[in-house]
Protein backbone atom coordinates (compact mmCIF):
# COMPACT_ATOMS: atom_id res chain seq x y z
CA UNK A 1 0.00 0.00 0.00
CA UNK A 2 1.33 3.47 -1.06
CA UNK A 3 -0.03 6.62 1.00
CA UNK A 4 0.66 10.13 0.97
CA UNK A 5 0.34 12.33 3.81
CA UNK A 6 -1.01 16.04 3.45
CA UNK A 7 -1.04 18.30 6.58
CA UNK A 8 0.54 22.22 7.24
CA UNK A 9 3.97 22.16 8.82
CA UNK A 10 3.57 20.88 12.18
CA UNK A 11 0.23 18.42 11.71
CA UNK A 12 1.95 15.36 12.77
CA UNK A 13 2.98 13.78 9.33
CA UNK A 14 6.91 12.99 10.48
CA UNK A 15 5.28 11.40 13.85
CA UNK A 16 2.65 9.47 11.60
CA UNK A 17 5.19 8.29 8.95
CA UNK A 18 7.48 6.83 11.45
CA UNK A 19 4.94 5.34 13.59
CA UNK A 20 3.76 3.33 9.99
CA UNK A 21 6.92 2.52 9.48
CA UNK A 22 7.54 1.02 13.17
CA UNK A 23 4.14 -0.82 12.82
CA UNK A 24 3.69 -1.84 9.17
CA UNK A 25 7.20 -1.81 7.58
CA UNK A 26 6.45 0.55 5.39
CA UNK A 27 8.96 2.72 3.69
CA UNK A 28 8.92 6.34 4.30
CA UNK A 29 10.05 8.65 1.93
CA UNK A 30 10.98 12.01 3.38
CA UNK A 31 11.91 14.40 0.43
CA UNK A 32 14.54 16.05 2.79
CA UNK A 33 16.24 13.19 4.22
CA UNK A 34 16.32 11.81 0.66
CA UNK A 35 18.13 15.08 -0.76
CA UNK A 36 20.35 14.63 2.55
CA UNK A 37 21.22 11.35 2.29
CA UNK A 38 21.52 11.58 -1.78
CA UNK A 39 23.89 14.65 -1.20
CA UNK A 40 26.61 12.35 -0.05
CA UNK A 41 26.15 9.38 -1.38
CA UNK A 42 28.48 9.61 -4.06
CA UNK A 43 26.34 8.59 -6.82
CA UNK A 44 25.61 10.35 -10.24
CA UNK A 45 22.18 11.39 -8.70
CA UNK A 46 23.91 12.76 -5.67
CA UNK A 47 26.61 15.00 -7.18
CA UNK A 48 23.36 16.52 -9.46
CA UNK A 49 21.51 17.03 -5.78
CA UNK A 50 24.74 18.39 -4.09
CA UNK A 51 25.74 20.54 -7.02
CA UNK A 52 22.51 22.68 -7.10
CA UNK A 53 22.15 22.56 -3.37
CA UNK A 54 25.30 23.68 -3.00
CA UNK A 55 24.70 26.61 -5.16
CA UNK A 56 21.77 27.19 -2.99
CA UNK A 57 19.03 26.98 -5.91
CA UNK A 58 15.93 24.75 -5.38
CA UNK A 59 16.48 20.45 -6.51
CA UNK A 60 14.11 20.33 -9.60
CA UNK A 61 10.98 18.21 -9.80
CA UNK A 62 12.87 16.32 -12.26
CA UNK A 63 15.55 15.53 -9.43
CA UNK A 64 13.66 14.09 -6.83
CA UNK A 65 11.65 12.02 -9.21
CA UNK A 66 14.83 10.57 -10.09
CA UNK A 67 15.64 10.11 -6.27
CA UNK A 68 12.05 8.50 -5.62
CA UNK A 69 12.85 6.01 -8.64
CA UNK A 70 15.70 4.90 -6.77
CA UNK A 71 13.55 4.01 -3.82
CA UNK A 72 10.93 2.53 -5.39
CA UNK A 73 13.54 0.18 -7.28
CA UNK A 74 15.00 -1.05 -4.04
CA UNK A 75 11.54 -1.99 -3.14
CA UNK A 76 9.40 -2.24 -0.04
CA UNK A 77 6.20 -3.39 1.70
CA UNK A 78 4.70 0.20 0.88
CA UNK A 79 5.64 3.57 0.79
CA UNK A 80 4.64 6.22 2.67
CA UNK A 81 5.23 10.05 0.63
CA UNK A 82 5.65 12.38 3.44
CA UNK A 83 6.91 16.01 2.12
CA UNK A 84 6.03 14.86 -1.84
CA UNK A 85 4.12 15.47 -3.81
CA UNK A 86 3.48 19.59 -2.85
CA UNK A 87 2.28 21.05 -5.93
CA UNK A 88 0.07 19.47 -8.54
CA UNK A 89 2.60 19.26 -11.25
CA UNK A 90 4.45 16.95 -8.74
CA UNK A 91 1.44 14.98 -7.68
CA UNK A 92 1.05 14.50 -11.94
CA UNK A 93 4.85 13.48 -12.16
CA UNK A 94 4.58 11.14 -9.39
CA UNK A 95 1.20 9.73 -10.60
CA UNK A 96 3.39 9.23 -14.31
CA UNK A 97 6.21 7.52 -12.45
CA UNK A 98 3.94 4.93 -10.03
CA UNK A 99 1.93 4.17 -13.56
CA UNK A 100 5.35 3.73 -15.00
CA UNK A 101 6.21 1.51 -12.47
CA UNK A 102 2.92 -0.40 -12.39
CA UNK A 103 2.50 1.00 -8.72
CA UNK A 104 -0.21 3.31 -7.54
CA UNK A 105 -1.00 5.47 -4.59
CA UNK A 106 -3.45 4.10 -3.10
CA UNK A 107 -5.15 6.83 -0.66
CA UNK A 108 -4.19 10.38 0.26
CA UNK A 109 -4.48 11.22 4.12
CA UNK A 110 -5.52 14.87 4.71
CA UNK A 111 -4.57 15.74 8.41
CA UNK A 112 -6.79 18.24 9.23
CA UNK A 113 -5.95 20.85 11.73
CA UNK A 114 -6.88 24.60 13.42
CA UNK A 115 -4.47 27.07 11.77
CA UNK A 116 -4.51 28.89 16.02
CA UNK A 117 -3.93 25.22 17.89
CA UNK A 118 -1.04 24.34 15.09
CA UNK A 119 0.88 27.43 16.25
CA UNK A 120 -0.10 27.20 19.72
CA UNK A 121 1.37 23.33 19.36
CA UNK A 122 4.85 24.59 17.62
CA UNK A 123 5.36 27.58 20.00
CA UNK A 124 4.72 24.63 22.45
CA UNK A 125 6.81 22.41 21.69
CA UNK A 126 9.62 25.21 21.01
CA UNK A 127 9.58 26.20 24.33
CA UNK A 128 9.56 23.03 25.94
CA UNK A 129 12.72 22.15 24.11
CA UNK A 130 14.42 25.24 25.04
CA UNK A 131 13.55 24.57 28.98
CA UNK A 132 14.58 20.99 28.50
CA UNK A 133 17.64 22.73 27.15
CA UNK A 134 17.26 20.76 23.91
CA UNK A 135 17.74 22.64 20.43
CA UNK A 136 14.89 24.10 19.18
CA UNK A 137 14.19 23.87 15.37
CA UNK A 138 14.95 27.12 13.57
CA UNK A 139 11.32 27.61 12.02
CA UNK A 140 9.55 26.75 14.96
CA UNK A 141 8.53 30.61 15.71
CA UNK A 142 5.71 32.29 15.20
CA UNK A 143 7.11 34.42 12.13
CA UNK A 144 8.22 31.70 10.49
CA UNK A 145 5.46 29.26 11.04
CA UNK A 146 3.04 31.75 9.47
CA UNK A 147 5.60 32.36 6.17
CA UNK A 148 5.03 28.32 6.20
CA UNK A 149 1.97 28.00 6.41
CA UNK A 150 0.90 30.53 3.77
CA UNK A 151 3.13 28.59 1.53
CA UNK A 152 1.18 25.92 2.49
CA UNK A 153 -1.90 26.66 1.28
CA UNK A 154 -0.83 28.64 -1.57
CA UNK A 155 0.87 25.35 -3.17
CA UNK A 156 -0.04 22.00 -1.92
CA UNK A 157 -3.69 23.00 -0.03
CA UNK A 158 -4.29 22.23 -4.29
CA UNK A 159 -3.66 18.86 -3.70
CA UNK A 160 -6.45 18.01 -1.18
CA UNK A 161 -9.10 18.62 -4.57
CA UNK A 162 -6.66 16.77 -6.96
CA UNK A 163 -6.71 13.93 -4.38
CA UNK A 164 -10.28 14.04 -3.64
CA UNK A 165 -11.07 14.30 -7.62
CA UNK A 166 -9.62 10.59 -8.18
CA UNK A 167 -11.17 9.42 -5.10
CA UNK A 168 -8.23 8.58 -2.72
CA UNK A 169 -8.50 11.63 -0.16
CA UNK A 170 -9.07 10.07 3.00
CA UNK A 171 -9.19 13.02 6.53
CA UNK A 172 -7.78 12.18 9.81
CA UNK A 173 -8.08 14.96 13.05
CA UNK A 174 -4.97 15.86 12.90
CA UNK A 175 -5.18 17.84 16.84
CA UNK A 176 -6.29 14.39 18.61
CA UNK A 177 -3.28 12.87 20.69
CA UNK A 178 -0.89 10.97 18.72
CA UNK A 179 -2.15 7.47 19.51
CA UNK A 180 -6.18 8.74 18.58
CA UNK A 181 -4.27 10.37 15.15
CA UNK A 182 -2.15 6.69 14.53
CA UNK A 183 -5.63 4.87 15.40
CA UNK A 184 -7.69 6.31 13.10
CA UNK A 185 -5.30 6.17 10.46
CA UNK A 186 -5.05 2.19 11.16
CA UNK A 187 -8.51 2.30 10.29
CA UNK A 188 -8.54 3.77 7.11
CA UNK A 189 -5.41 1.37 6.04
CA UNK A 190 -7.60 -1.80 7.69
CA UNK A 191 -11.01 -1.16 5.59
Amino acid sequence: MNIILLGPPGAGKGTQAARLVERRGMVQLSTGDMLREAKTSGTEMGKRVAEVMDRGELVTDEIVIGLIREKLEAGGTGFIFDGFPRTLAQADALEALMDEMGQSIHCAIEMKVNDDVLVGRILNRAAEAAAAGQPVRADDNEDSLKVRLMAYYKQTSPLIGYYHAKGLLRAVDGLGTMDAVTAEIATLLDS
